[in-house]
C-alpha cells in the first residue's frame, strides 16, 4: 500500500556518511518535531536526478525555510558514500542531507519502490516529494513514470 497524505512516515533505517563513517538514521527519530522537505530520486548522478531534481532544491533552500522547513532532505537506493560523492560534486554538501536507503527497504515501506531493471538499475524508489511533518506527511507528490513535473521544488514550495 502506497503512503498517503495523513499518514505517519514508517519505521526504517537510513544511513547517512559522515566524517566519522556511515551514521544510521531512525526515521522515528529523525522526522520527530520538525517539518522536513524530503524527495526521492531513482538514482544519484542520473541524467534528470542531477540536472533538475537536485539542483532546483539547493536553489530553492532559503525559500523552502523561510516557509517553515527546519531541513531538506534526500533519498535515493544507493550507499552513503555514492550520496555524500554526488552531494559534494553537486554543491549540496552542507545544504541537503542525503539519507541512503541502500537497500531499497524504505522506498518498499512507502510503497513507493519501482522496478528499473530495464534500465540496469535494478528496484529504486521512485520519484517524488513530501512535506513531512513530525513525522506525518502534509503533502506528497509522485512522478508518473519518466516524468519531472509534482516533484520539483518549485512545486513542494507552491503547497507550503
Amino acid at each position: 500500500m502506497t503512503i498517503q497524505v495523513g499518514d505517519k512516515l514508517p519505521s526504517a533505517t537510513l544511513i547517512k556518511a559522515t566524517a566519522d563513517g556511515p551514521d544510521a538514521v531512525q526515521t522515528d527519530e529523525y522526522f520527530a518535531g520538525r517539518k522536513v522537505a524530503l524527495f526521492s530520486v531513482p538514482g544519484a548522478f542520473t541524467p534528470t536526478c542531477s540536472a533538475r531534481h537536485l539542483p532546483g532544491f539547493i536553489d530553492k533552500i532559503d525559500e523552502l525555510k523561510a516557509k517553515g522547513v527546519d531541513e531538506v532532505a534526500c533519498t535515493a537506493v544507493n550507499d552513503a558514500f555514492v550520496m555524500a560523492a554526488w552531494a559534494k560534486s553537486s554543491g549540496a554538501e552542507g545544504k541537503v542531507t542525503m539519507l541512503a536507503d541502500g537497500s531499497g527497504a524504505f522506498a518498499k515501506a512507502l510503497g513507493l519502490d519501482a522496478d528499473f531493471s530495464k534500465f540496469g538499475m535494478g528496484t529504486r524508489g521512485q520519484r517524488f516529494s513530501m512535506i513531512v511533518d513530525d513525522g506525518v506527511v502534509k503533502e506528497l507528490n509522485v512522478e508518473q513514470p519518466g516524468e519531472f513535473k509534482v516533484s520539483s521544488a518549485e512545486y513542494l514550495l507552491d503547497q507550503l
